[in-house]
């Protein structure tokens, strides 16, 4: 049963009514949808990897969310820089395989034919790596198997 706290009786968007400290420098948001980013997310964890540290560092020194907000600026900051470089570079390439992500519930595997030439652009006209997290040491990237079983 609902309650009148729950969201789903809001009849308009929460908009904050305090303003950013000034210590917090502005950055706009990046403008990507959940597919985008997914598609993305790997390249932004390799590109981005030090501010995302710095940024979970700060997490677990303070709770507080306020005491983060720097750090989470600069890792916005790094995946906007990302995404406009893979727009810039590989654009038609990404468009194929988020749009892929999009209409397949953002299941990696089944977007595996549209995500090889992503791959390829990214580590050609980029350098940046790929790497998966979980992956056993001595075992070969899912992107970088040569006869995969599921493609």
């Amino acid at each position: 049963m609902s309650t009148p706290n729950d969201p789903s009786y809001a009849t308009h968007g929460y908009v904050e009514s305090k303003p950013l400290p000034e210590s917090v420098p502005h950055v706009d948001e990046i403008g990507a949808t959940g597919a985008p980013l997914a598609s993305a997310a790997f390249f932004i964890g390799a590109h981005c990897k030090d501010y995302n540290e710095d940024f979970m560092l700060c997490k677990a020194e303070n709770r507080d969310p306020a005491h983060c907000l720097k750090e989470g600026r600069k890792v916005t900051r790094c995946a906007a820089d990302v995404i406009a470089k893979l727009r810039d570079n590989c654009g038609a390439e990404f468009e194929r395989h988020w749009k892929c992500l999009d209409n397949r519930n953002l299941e990696f595997q089944r977007c595996r034919t549209e995500e090889r030439p992503l791959n390829e652009c990214v580590f050609a006209k980029l350098g940046l790596k790929k790497v998966v997290p979980g992956t056993p040491k001595g075992y070969e990237q899912i992107h970088e198997k040569k006869n995969p079983v599921y493609t």
